[in-house]
C-alpha cells in the first residue's frame, strides 16, 4: 500500500491544526506556509476531511479550521481513510464484495487479511494528540543548539 500526497499532507494539516488552533481558527494560508503545502491543495484536503466531520470551519475576521473534536479522539486512520478511502493493501477477503475464482481455495487470502488488519489497528491506534506531542519534541530537540567549547 502507498499513501498519495493527499493522506501524507491532509495527516501533517491536522498535526498543525492540533498544535495552532487552541486559542483561535487557523488560516489555510497559516497551515500552507507551515507545512509548505499549495492554499489550492490544502483547500481541497480540508474539505474533505470538513465533509467526514473531522474538521470544522469558522466564518468572520478571525475565522479559519479548527479540529472538529479533540485530538486524542482523532485517530491517523480516520484522517487516511477520509482521504484516502480504503486503507488495504489487497482488496482480497474479508470486508469487500469483490469474489475471485478459487475463493474458498485460497490459501494467499489469509496473508492479505492478516496484513490489511494490521494496517487497520495500527492507523486506529495513532491518535492525532500522540502525533503532535512527538512533534512538540522534535521541535524542542531541533531549538536545542550545541555549544562550542572555545
Amino acid at each position: 500500500m502507498k499513501l498519495s500526497t493527499k493522506g501524507r499532507y491532509g495527516l501533517r494539516a491536522m498535526i498543525d491544526l492540533a498544535l495552532y488552533s487552541d486559542e483561535e481558527a487557523v488560516s489555510i494560508q497559516s497551515i500552507s506556509a507551515r507545512q509548505n503545502i499549495s492554499d489550492n491543495y490544502l483547500e481541497q484536503l480540508v474539505r474533505k476531511l470538513k465533509k467526514e466531520g473531522l474538521v470544522v470551519s469558522v466564518r468572520g475576521a478571525q475565522g479559519g479550521y479548527r479540529l472538529a473534536k479533540p485530538a486524542d479522539e482523532i485517530s491517523v486512520g480516520d484522517v487516511l481513510r477520509a482521504l484516502e478511502g480504503s486503507l488495504e493493501a489487497v482488496s482480497c477477503g474479508e470486508g469487500n464484495n469483490l469474489h475471485c475464482q478459487g475463493e474458498d481455495l485460497c490459501v494467499t487470502r489469509y496473508v492479505w487479511q492478516r496484513i490489511n488488519r494490521s494496517i487497520q489497528e495500527t492507523v486506529d491506534s495513532i491518535m492525532i494528540s500522540q502525533l503532535v506531542e512527538e512533534s512538540r519534541k522534535v521541535r524542542e530537540k531541533g531549538q536545542i543548539k550545541v555549544q562550542k567549547c572555545d
